[in-house]
């Protein structure tokens, strides 16, 4: 039977499980009658329009003029190339949301993404392949890496470039997939409430968790906007996990991240036990620890982002000493037993 109620009931659970590489599942339940369509569909929408990714928006090429163009030496005509480019997903290293890099390669030489990885740009698919050059070959090109969202076509950006340069679609996006299923689930009496299950997949640009964090963002600012002619009395319950301190995640054994052993061996030695060690830790303290190479220090960075709890977690800080007396406690008790 079907109780009156002057408000919508609020969902108290939510899941998050890691599915593979770059692949998760965010669950979450249980909504009113009608609820998680509407709560669903809209994220859906942000998360392929709204996740902030990188993609190069214009190359240059000696010896070339147009897209058309042949490059002598070169296996692939320049618009075969100019596909093979846009085919590898790019991120900039650091905070900088724009990078012009330059690349020049002799051959005989089969190029792949991995060799575009430099100190400035990273490439996360690294054995995608880009061109195959011969002995007689120079390859020199400048290419321009943005960050941003959505689609913007060429057409869009021959204005924003230098006339030396050919501007490319750019595919900033990095969700290549997120999809959502409803299913019914009981509450007391009443089997017509509803769970949402998001799964996300990235390429790996980014985690999923952050995608859908992003999307969840964009959601919130472009909402606010009616804030300023209505006043919302938002209910104390309605507070994030973040805000009300409830972070069982955190208190979590770093055995539960499934790390590689190299990267669990070299937390253990360091004793960091706990998942919220590392989501209070800057990632410049991680990085001193002993023994902690580029690749594990990468492994950890990119779990800890697909829990949601990136390294250095900034919403944590007016917690930190909370959250650190907490498991300096779970670690003595540990000890002890």
């Amino acid at each position: 039977m079907r109780k009156i109620t002057t408000s919508a009931y609020m969902p108290t659970d939510i899941k998050v499980e890691n599915v593979g590489p770059n692949v998760a599942k965010v669950i979450a339940y249980p909504f009113e009658t009608g609820y998680a369509v509407t709560v669903a569909h809209p994220l859906r929408r942000l998360l392929y329009t709204s996740t902030v990714g990188f993609a190069p928006t214009a190359i240059k090429i000696d010896g070339v003029s147009h897209e058309f163009d042949s490059i002598r030496g070169m296996l692939e005509d320049v618009a075969v190339f100019i596909i093979n480019l846009k085919n590898l997903r790019f991120k900039i290293k650091g905070d900088s949301k724009r990078e012009i890099i330059e690349y020049s390669f002799s051959g005989p030489k089969e190029i792949k993404g991995s060799d575009l990885t430099n100190s400035v740009i990273e490439i996360v698919n690294p054995d995608a392949y880009l061109a195959t050059i011969n002995e007689d070959a120079d390859l020199k090109f400048t290419i321009i890496v943005e960050k941003g969202i959505g689609y913007v076509p060429s057409e869009e950006l021959r204005d924003y470039i230098d006339n030396d340069y050919m501007a490319l679609d750019a595919f900033f996006t990095p969700v290549k997939r997120a999809v959502y299923e409803i299913e019914n689930v009981l509450v007391e009496d009443n089997p017509d409430y509803e769970k949402i299950i998001f799964t996300i997949t990235t390429d790996g640009q980014i985690g999923p968790i952050v995608a859908f964090k992003n999307a969840l963002e964009a959601m919130y600012q472009q909402l606010s906007v009616f804030g300023g002619i209505v006043d919302i009395d938002i209910p104390a319950n309605v507070s994030s996990p973040a805000q009300t301190g409830e972070h069982s995640k955190l208190f979590e054994s770093v055995e539960n991240l499934n790390l590689s052993a190299r990267s669990f061996n070299c937390l253990d030695r360091a004793d960091v036990r706990f998942i919220g060690e590392l989501a209070l830790m800057e990632e410049n303290e991680l990085k001193d620890l002993k023994n902690l190479g580029k690749k594990s220090l990468e492994e950890i960075k990119s779990i800890m982002e697909e829990i949601g709890y990136p390294v250095g977690t900034p919403e944590l800080a007016d917690q930190k000493e909370q959250l650190l007396k907490k498991i300096k406690d779970l670690k003595t008790q540990k000890s002890e037993g």
